[in-house]
């Protein structure tokens, strides 16, 4: 378990609950109890909204709270005059790197996080909306958040246009409710095409970033693909896990401890 104090990630992750909590808000209260009263829909609907907010808050809880894939400290502090010798510690120059800020090496493809202030693997990106890094344990979780934030926008706007092509012609509401009504759906609707919009951008660039194996930051660094040859399925199974692609997006299930349960680095070098 990790929490980032950083005042910007807590202030955004915050964002994202409230976000969250008037969605559910209006979609429940306004929209579906208030245009649907008596329709079998509406049990269906709540059910199924607040399913979707469910999964989002698991999604976004684990990829806040999970360890990334930190590399871990050694115990002793490493004698950098020996960075240009001939010794290699038992790994390949061209693999393992020198972090100077932990003082301490890193495996491939580990990059040092500036507000984590440690260095992380595979880290794609550190995201202030989930106050942490998006590094090799946790990008599952944070494309499952991606996924259910999408989910919930396309809904909250489906029920919207529902409620205003099919009024209920039953509900006896007075001007100052239908007005309340109208204020609160303008208003998710807005919330729902901005932050589905966004969401859907940064969804697409992690697929491409797990499709073509390079993170934002070796983007950046323009090193090119990680593996040219290895298959887009092994390189999205790495990601979510070696279960059955159905089981991909639920967030109760973890990765492939086994690999993950590797040593990051000995504390013997």
């Amino acid at each position: 378990m990790a929490f980032v104090k950083d005042p910007c990630g807590i202030v955004c992750v915050l964002i994202t609950y409230m976000t969250v909590l008037h969605a559910d808000y209006v979609v429940t209260h306004w929209i579906i109890l208030q245009t649907m009263p008596n329709s079998l829909w509406a049990p269906f609907h709540v059910v199924a909204f607040n399913t979707i907010v469910f999964l989002l808050a698991m999604a976004h809880l684990k990829a806040v709270l999970l360890d990334p894939g930190t590399v871990p400290l050694p115990q002793i502090r490493i004698d950098f005059s020996d960075l240009h010798s001939e010794k290699n510690y038992g790994h390949e120059r061209e693999e393992w790197t020198m972090c100077t800020r932990c003082e301490t090496y890193r495996p491939p493809r580990a990059h040092h996080c500036r507000i984590c202030k440690r260095c992380i693997r595979r880290m794609d990106h550190h995201c202030p909306w989930i106050n942490n890094c998006v590094g090799e344990r946790n990008q599952k979780y944070f494309l499952q958040f991606l996924l259910y934030v999408c989910a919930l926008a396309l809904y909250s706007i489906f029920l919207i246009v529902i409620s205003w092509v099919y009024p209920c012609e039953d509900c006896h509401t007075d001007v100052s409710q239908a007005q309340t009504r109208m204020m609160h759906s303008v208003l998710l609707l807005l919330e729902s095409v901005l932050f589905g919009l966004f969401v859907i951008a940064i969804m697409v660039d992690q697929m491409h970033a797990i499709l073509y194996d390079e993170t934002a930051v070796e983007a950046v660094q323009q090193k090119g693909p990680y593996r040219i040859h290895r298959p887009k399925l092994a390189l999205l199974a790495e990601v979510c896990g070696r279960g059955h692609p159905m089981l991909w997006m639920l967030p109760c299930t973890s990765l492939n401890r086994k690999h993950h349960d590797v040593p990051l680095l000995s504390h013997d070098v």
